[in-house]
C-alpha cells in the first residue's frame, strides 16, 4: 500500500536518481527501526542448499547494492539472502549517463551501467560495518580496462579478498555491458576460468578453514548447445551452483517501444519466459548435479512458482521490486513455501 503511493513520486525522477533515493529511504526506515511497521514480517521457511541454511527461498539479486552500502536496510525487507556487487578489483565509473531506463508499459528496465562500483576494498569496508548475520553472496567481475585475456586475474583478486566475508561467491561472466565479457561463457575460455577459480577456491578453503560455495551467473541469450556445454563444464569443475539468468540483449518483447534501441541489458517481464525456459533446459542438462538460482521477470507469486517448477531451488528479485515494491518478497516466499508444503503432502 505504502509503495503504491510512493511509486508515482519516485517515477518522476530519472531511473538512476530514483534508485539512489529509494536506497536512502530504506536506510532511514532501518535507522529509525520502522521495518516491522512498513514491511511484512520475513517468511521463515528454511531451504538447505550448498551447505547453507537460507531462511527462505527469495533473495536479492546483485546489481541493486553494488557497493554493499545498504545491506542492513535491504535485509529488513525480509529476503532469505542478499547478494551484493558486481564488484571489481579497482573502482570504476561505469558507462556514461543516462544508462538506466524504465519501460513501465512492459514492466521492464534497460540498463547499461557497466559495473560501476567503488572497488572491492570499499565493498568489504561496508560489509564489515554491516550488522547483517544472514546469507551474504558477493558477486565479482572484471574491470573494463582489463583485457579479456587477463580476466581471470581480476576474478582471482576479488575471490581472494571477498572469500573470508562471503557466504557464497558469484562469478559474473554474463553482463552484456562490459565489452567481450560474455565471451567467457564459451568452451575453452570457460573451462580455463573455472579451472583456475576452483583451484583457488580449494586453496582458500584450506587457508581459512571454511568452504565458501562458488556460483556462476549466465546469460539468457544462449543456444541449446551452449547451455549443454556450460552445464557439462559446471559439473566437470564441481561448481557449487548457477544463477540463471542475467539481462537479455533481445528486444523482441518490446519491439516498437521508443526505448527499444537503447543499448544494454533488458530485464523485467520481457525476460520472464526466456529465463524460465533457460532454467528448465539447464535443470535437464545438469540432472540435479548442482542447484539453480532463478532470476528474471518475477513480478508475482505465480512467476515465482513457475521458476521453481522449471527447476530453480532459490529465486532472486530485482526489477520486480521496482514495479511491485517490498511486498513482493513475502508474496513470493509465501507462495513457494505453500507450494513446497503441498508437494511434501502428496
Amino acid at each position: 500500500m505504502l509503495y503504491s503511493l510512493l511509486r508515482p513520486l519516485l517515477f518522476r525522477f530519472d531511473a538512476e536518481t530514483a534508485h539512489e533515493n529509494t536506497l536512502k529511504l530504506l536506510d532511514t526506515v532501518q535507522r529509525l527501526g520502522l521495518n516491522r511497521l512498513v514491511y511484512p514480517a520475513a517468511v521463515q521457511q528454511p531451504v538447505q542448499l550448498m551447505g547453507l541454511s537460507f531462511p527462505n527461498a527469495v533473495g536479492l539479486a546483485a546489481g541493486l547494492d553494488k557497493n554493499g552500502a545498504h545491506i542492513d536496510a535491504l535485509a529488513g525487507l525480509g529476503f532469505g539472502f542478499i547478494e551484493i556487487g558486481t564488484v571489481t578489483p579497482l573502482a570504476q565509473a561505469g558507462n556514461p549517463k543516462p544508462r538506466l531506463f524504465r519501460l513501465p508499459e512492459h514492466q521492464a528496465i534497460i540498463n547499461r551501467m557497466g559495473f560501476n562500483n567503488l572497488g572491492v576494498d570499499t565493498l568489504l569496508d561496508n560489509v564489515r560495518r554491516s550488522a547483517f548475520q544472514g546469507i551474504l553472496g558477493i558477486n565479482i567481475g572484471k574491470n573494463a580496462a582489463t583485457p579479456i585475456e587477463q580476466a581471470a586475474n581480476d576474478y582471482l583478486i576479488c575471490l581472494d579478498k571477498v572469500y573470508p566475508h562471503a557466504s557464497y561467491v558469484t562469478v559474473n561472466i554474463s553482463s552484456p555491458n562490459t565489452k567481450n565479457l560474455r565471451q567467457l561463457q564459451q568452451g575453452n575460455e570457460l573451462a580455463q576460468l573455472l579451472g583456475q577459480l576452483k583451484t583457488r577456491q580449494q586453496a582458500l578453503a584450506d587457508k581459512h578453514g571454511r568452504y565458501v560455495p562458488l556460483l556462476v551467473k549466465i546469460a539468457p541469450d544462449l543456444t541449446d548447445g551452449e547451455i549443454e556445454d556450460i552445464a557439462r563444464l559446471l559439473i566437470e569443475y564441481q561448481i557449487d551452483g548457477v544463477i540463471a539468468c542475467n539481462t537479455t540483449l533481445s528486444r523482441a518483447e518490446i519491439a516498437g517501444h521508443s526505448l527499444a534501441q537503447e543499448a544494454g541489458g533488458l530485464s523485467g517481464t520481457p525476460v520472464q519466459s526466456k529465463s524460465t525456459t533457460l532454467i528448465y533446459k539447464l535443470a535437464k542438462a545438469l540432472d540435479k548435479n548442482l542447484p539453480i538460482i532463478g532470476v528474471g521477470g518475477i513480478l508475482s507469486a505465480r512467476d515465482a512458482e513457475e521458476k521453481i517448477a522449471a527447476g530453480a531451488s532459490l529465486l532472486q528479485l530485482y526489477s520486480g521490486l521496482v514495479y511491485r515494491g517490498p511486498n513482493l518478497v513475502a508474496e513470493c516466499a509465501n507462495a513457494i513455501a505453500s507450494s513446497l508444503k503441498t508437494k511434501a503432502q502428496l
